[in-house]
């Protein structure tokens, strides 16, 4: 058994899917703006993340903008039957590369077509609807009408699956009155843990729940209590925190993000790695003691 496989599964969609995927953003230029620093870099980590078993990316057409999904489609099209490319809409970039919401009919059903024409694909499996009330963090306020356009285009057969991102609980159930949501992706990890109750929740309900920034995104997350942990296990930090949110909840699928061929095989070698009761209890202290 590989290692990736080591990471369960679980089904997102109609589909199963390996726990330990792919986050494509970083193969984006600085800020998620622009080409690669290296191209062929770019293309040999997608290369190698599907050759490792992984068989779930996660991507937006506003990465570079385009950027990440045309490295995708050069990389790995025509693409593995059991592949799930998952993808955002909701969200356009200024020339500036500030992120804009995208909000309107039209501009869903143009981020649609533009993902479909950029990783050549003729339905989309996934496509999570970024909620831009306030791009940092869940802002309250109705999705009714974004994301009642988003099931339009579902019922168009270009969409398959509908997921949200960076919502609120209220904002979650009432997308659940108007599609049936497969899956959510907000902020999430071990030192920032807003959405335990929802974790859980989700699990009951069979949904599958997506942490963006597993390893803290922008902010790396840097913590002794993590350095010490990993340092008895003979584990990166990042390894660590990786097979904690493993094992923190079952319909937990992760995404971590690299242009490092090396940083890659050090997240797919996390899912071999099983915590001890006593270090995940000494992780789970972390969000409380505020990094310390």
């Amino acid at each position: 058994m590989s290692s990736i496989d080591q990471s369960g599964s679980f089904t997102l969609g109609d589909r199963k899917v390996k726990r330990l995927g792919y986050g494509a953003m970083q193969l984006a230029g600085p800020g998620v703006f622009g080409p690669p620093k290296d191209r062929e870099t770019a293309l040999a980590v997608l290369r190698k993340a599907i050759a490792s078993g992984v068989n779930h990316i996660d991507t937006s057409d506003f990465y570079g903008p385009h950027v990440t999904n045309q490295l995708i489609r050069e990389a790995l099209h025509p693409y593995r039957d059991d592949l799930v490319i998952v993808t955002k809409i909701g969200a356009r970039r200024g020339a500036d590369a500030s992120w804009l919401p995208a909000f309107s009919a039209e501009e869903l059903r143009q981020a649609v077509h533009d993902n479909l024409r950029n990783l050549q694909l003729d339905v989309l499996d996934v496509v999570n609807l970024r909620i831009m009330l306030n791009p940092h963090h869940p802002a309250e306020g109705s999705i009714e009408a974004p994301l009642t356009a988003l099931a339009e285009l579902q019922r168009q057969g270009l969409v398959r699956h509908i997921g949200l991102s960076n919502v609120t609980h209220n904002q979650i159930a009432e997308g659940r009155k108007i599609a049936q949501i497969v899956c959510v992706q907000n902020l999430y990890n071990l030192a920032q843990r807003t959405d335990d109750a929802l974790v859980d929740q989700l699990n009951r309900d069979g949904i599958a729940y997506v942490p963006f920034f597993p390893l803290g995104g922008f902010t790396p997350l840097q913590s002794s209590a993590l350095s010490d942990v990993a340092a008895r296990l003979n584990a990166t930090p990042m390894q660590v925190a990786l097979a904690w949110l493993l094992q923190r909840a079952p319909n937990i699928l992760l995404i971590p993000g690299t242009s490092s061929l090396a940083h890659l095989e050090q997240n797919i070698a996390a899912a071999d790695l099983k915590l001890p009761d006593d270090a995940v209890a000494e992780l789970d202290r972390i969000a409380g003691a505020g990094h310390a």
